[in-house]
């Protein structure tokens, strides 16, 4: 049987052998048509047609003629303009009155050709051509169509009602942001992996948001589940939808899904996780830096294992729906180790191991280490954001026989977790909301108020703004001025105090 040959490959050939069988002789041509036929699998009488057959003329075709210029365009924006921007349909109604009632108050002067032009234009006409005027004025930037598109379009999407009742392996990933109540600058994420059979959740603490950091973490996970991973459902995070990540999961023979764009109840599983185990034991503060990153590492580290071990969950069982009335019922509350003893699809090698290491846990020694490492992040917040490791010292844990002695009164000091019951002032503002208007003239005003330190805040803003007289001259910042040079003046009385205590120092003293 002949291999069929492409027809892209056949055009190729009818191009490279026509030529040179026109120019050729009667005996060449009849050699020339034998292999042709021959890998080409074309009739021969057909094969000489083509052969025969000069390709066309290349024809230069004569560019589009613009219907509407730049000086069309120009008016055009005017006219969307005195609309306050309406859409194309909405402006191709109103542009006969507008043109009108602009030009009755002498506002626009139009020739008449433009004029027609203004009044033919269509709506989709209207849109193109404004089209990058209104993006401009929304400070927006049109979206590339990039390798993460490619990657979203190549992810099946499954729902909420698709998973059925998948075996244990089938894993909901999601990333939990500890900003606080600002996105800007950095803080650590944690990734949260929740199997839709039993519940198994696995939280890691990240100190960036790096999709090799995701392919790592997820080897790291794989690793320490007591099954084996089958697939992974994100949502359209770039994170999780890119190259990296996709070649992982094809490399390893994991099934990758996505839920659908703005729906969080597709990955409801991990989004309840989120809530209950994430937010319960960090909170909504913000933490940056590398000592975050361990102190939350260590967290989770103890609560792994008493949260999948010791914390019995309701799994949906059945949903049905009369009218807007829904029913919902669940199963037994079982810990996500009782539903993989419980599962067929779990080996007995691992149910072996799975109940060995739930006669070694200690659930009192678990919740002491959690609730140290929960102590350390409320002292985090409570001093704001941190970046050196020294900075998170780790407190020394209580004696599991004094911790749980306490426990019997723990409930008349109210909440016990030191996240949940934090009390007293907020994390310390390092942000500003304002643009400081002394970032440029400040290093001038202090050389003045080194040269006079008596110098006081008007007489200062007096000489500031006739130095600028264009940044400065309604004075409206004194009371920021005011308040600056009481801090700086704080601070060198301060450095003053401590330079001369540390000069007057006995060398003694020093170890």
């Amino acid at each position: 049987m002949k291999k069929q040959v492409s027809m892209a490959t056949r055009k190729e050939l009818i191009q490279a052998v026509g030529e040179r069988y026109r120019a050729a002789s009667t005996t060449d041509k009849t050699r020339i048509l034998d292999e042709f036929v021959e890998l080409a699998g074309y009739h021969r009488k057909h094969a000489i047609r083509v052969l025969s057959q000069k390709p066309p003329a290349a024809t230069s075709k004569a560019p589009r003629q613009r219907v509407y210029d730049d000086a069309f365009r120009e008016k055009l924006i005017v006219v969307w303009e005195a609309s306050d921007r309406l859409c194309g349909k909405r402006l191709k109604a109103l542009i006969p009155s507008l043109i009108e009632a602009m030009e009755r108050h002498r506002h626009l002067s139009l020739d008449q050709s433009m004029k027609q032009q203004l009044l033919r234009v269509s709506a989709a006409t209207i849109d193109r051509l404004l089209s990058e005027v209104r993006a401009g004025s929304n400070g927006e930037r049109r979206r590339r169509s990039g390798i993460g598109t490619a990657i979203r379009r190549s992810v099946p999407v499954r729902t909420f009602s698709d998973w059925r009742d998948p075996p244990p392996g089938y894993l909901e990933v999601d990333m939990v942001e500890h900003c606080g109540p600002k996105t800007e600058g950095d803080y650590v994420r944690t990734l949260v992996l929740t199997d839709i059979n039993s519940g198994w959740t696995e939280c890691l603490a990240m100190p960036v948001r790096n999709q090799t950091l995701i392919v790592e973490a997820l080897n790291v996970m794989e690793a320490t589940l007591p099954f084996k991973l089958l697939g992974i459902d994100t949502d359209n995070d770039t994170a999780f939808m890119n190259q990296t990540v996709f070649d992982h999961c094809k490399e390893r023979g994991l099934e990758q899904t996505r839920s659908r764009p703005y729906r969080k109840n597709d990955q409801a599983w991990v989004e309840q996780k989120n809530g209950a185990i994430v937010r319960r034991l960090v909170g909504y503060g913000r933490l940056s830096g590398l000592a975050a990153t361990y102190a939350l590492a260590e967290l989770y580290s103890a609560s792994r294992l008493y949260i999948n071990f010791f914390q019995p969950s309701f799994k949906l069982k059945a949903k049905t729906r009369d009218g807007a009335r829904v029913s919902k019922k669940y199963h037994p509350p079982a810990t996500p180790c009782d539903r993989l003893l419980d599962s067929p699809a779990v080996p007995e090698d691992v149910k072996a191991r799975l109940r060995k290491q739930f006669t070694e846990l200690d659930p009192v020694r678990l919740l002491r280490d959690m609730r140290t490492a929960q102590q350390v992040l409320h002292e985090m917040l409570s001093r704001g954001p941190q970046d050196e490791p020294a900075a998170a010292a780790a407190s020394s844990p209580a004696d599991v026989s004094a911790f749980l002695a306490g426990l019997s009164t723990a409930w008349k000091s109210g909440e016990v977790n030191p996240i949940r019951g934090r009390r007293g002032p907020s994390t310390p503002r390092w942000w500003r909301s304002r643009v400081d208007p002394f970032e440029h003239s400040w290093p001038v005003i202090e050389g003045w108020l080194i040269e006079k330190p008596s110098s006081t805040a008007r007489e200062l803003m007096d000489r500031l703004a006739a130095a600028v007289p264009e940044a400065y001259a309604n004075k409206k910042q004194l009371r920021t001025l005011q308040r600056r040079i009481k801090a700086w003046r704080a601070q060198q009385l301060k450095e003053l105090i401590l330079g001369k205590l540390k000069k007057d120092a006995p060398e003694c003293a020093l170890p």
